[in-house]
């Protein structure tokens, strides 16, 4: 019999194609492959095959790593937040008391003074030849007064004396030249600006040569240790609030870095507009890094719930078909590490950082003080897992929070 050649070409690729699949067939195991004791494949030569890359770090047969915080039996404290701006504990816009040219200005902005210390000085030409003037008038007023009452000492009646030595004064002008002088001197001390108090000095506004009068704004003196911050909390908030009461202050200057500090005074008056009262908390500011006017997140102590048992909020964790309920896990010890144990938990009141975990609730389970709960980690673990307590989750390969 004889076949065609479109026929045999038919034939060929039948067969090609059949060992194609047979070998793909062998190499995925079909055919006994084997696996050696490191893990790698092997085929029935004995001739190892490379691992896959595919293979997930996190098995269940390996410790996890995550991290965990004891349980807390402490005083809760719920707290309010609100936006502040940072102000000058004293603050002083220095103005001039007299006018003339200004002769130097010896202080310069951003300046540490102490309180007495001389700023600035107005030319003294014309306050000083006032003084010396006034000074002339007061000797000629004197010597009018004496030449008046020259030989009362000889009258006997001492109240004729005390009549004729007050006439002589009032003619002579002396209590009026006496005052004149003090004026003039006063003007004159006037010309030099000192610093009501000790701080910093901001916003000089003159410089020398420039002629002045009284009520001349100068510059400004504040005073920024320690530093207020005037916060503004909505009215329902401000009866849970009391005075020395911890604030914790974080400026946009300085993220991350949190400044404590205490509630000094709180405003008896709401504003009718906005509705809120103000608030002003007290902060250490000894290198003068907070500066006025600097926005700042305030978070107050508010209400105290003492001895309350309660976790870290990032422990709790929601699971559940339909209805989500609330859970933790809890460090069991178990050989040289330990399993995530699974608990239901019935939560209370929450501050910013932690939750009270109650007793009440059917079903529910309970913490105790002293026990570990895991905050980081522990997002895709199962009831059981074993896992290992690390200080960072991420550089120890694990799963950190979401």
């Amino acid at each position: 019999m004889s076949f065609s050649r479109r026929t045999l070409s038919l034939v060929t690729v039948v067969l090609f194609l059949g060992v194609l699949a047979a070998g793909v067939w062998w190499r995925l195991g079909g055919l006994g492959g084997t696996e050696t004791a490191d893990g790698a494949a092997a085929d029935s030569t004995g001739i190892e095959l490379p691992e896959t890359t595919g293979g997930s770090q996190f098995s269940a047969d390996v410790p996890q790593p995550v991290s965990g915080a004891e349980v807390l039996r402490d005083t809760l404290w719920i707290r309010v937040g609100a936006a502040g701006q940072a102000e000058a504990f004293q603050r002083a816009t220095i103005s001039a008391q007299v006018e003339g040219v200004v002769q130097s200005v010896s202080a310069r902005e951003n300046q540490r003074v102490g309180e007495g210390a001389a700023l600035m000085q107005i030319d003294t030409t014309e306050y000083a030849m006032a003084v010396d003037q006034a000074r002339a008038d007061l000797l000629s007023a004197e010597t009018d007064y004496r030449q008046m009452i020259l030989f009362d000492d000889e009258l006997e009646d001492a109240a004729v004396r005390a009549e004729r030595e007050r006439i002589a004064r009032s003619r002579s002008g002396l209590e009026q030249q006496r005052v004149n002088l003090r004026q003039a001197e006063f003007r004159l001390q006037r010309s030099q600006v000192t610093s009501p108090f000790g701080g910093r000095i901001a916003d000089i506004s003159v410089v020398p040569g420039q002629y002045v009068t009284a009520g001349t704004e100068l510059m400004t003196v504040v005073d920024l240790d320690p530093i207020k911050v005037e916060v503004q909390v909505l009215e329902a908030e401000l009866g849970f609030l009391s005075e020395g009461r911890k604030a914790d202050v974080v400026f946009a200057a300085y993220p991350g870095e949190v400044f404590q500090g205490a509630i000094e005074t709180i405003n008896p008056v709401v504003d009718p507009e906005s509705r809120t009262g103000r608030i002003t908390v007290l902060l250490a500011n000894r290198d003068h890094r907070i500066k006025p006017g600097m926005y700042a997140e305030v978070s107050l102590d508010a209400e105290a719930l003492p001895d309350r048992v309660m976790v870290p909020r990032s422990a709790i964790l929601e699971r559940g078909e339909g209805t989500r309920r609330k859970m933790l896990f809890v460090y069991s010890p178990e050989g040289s590490n330990g399993v995530a144990e699974w608990r239901y938990v019935n939560t209370g009141r929450e501050s910013d950082t932690h939750v009270e975990i109650m007793r009440e609730g059917l079903e529910q389970g309970m913490v105790e003080p002293g026990e570990i709960v895991l905050v980081d980690g522990h997002h895709y673990l199962a009831h059981d897992t074993p896992i290992r307590l690390v200080e960072n989750v991420e550089a120890s390969g694990g799963r950190p929070g979401r």
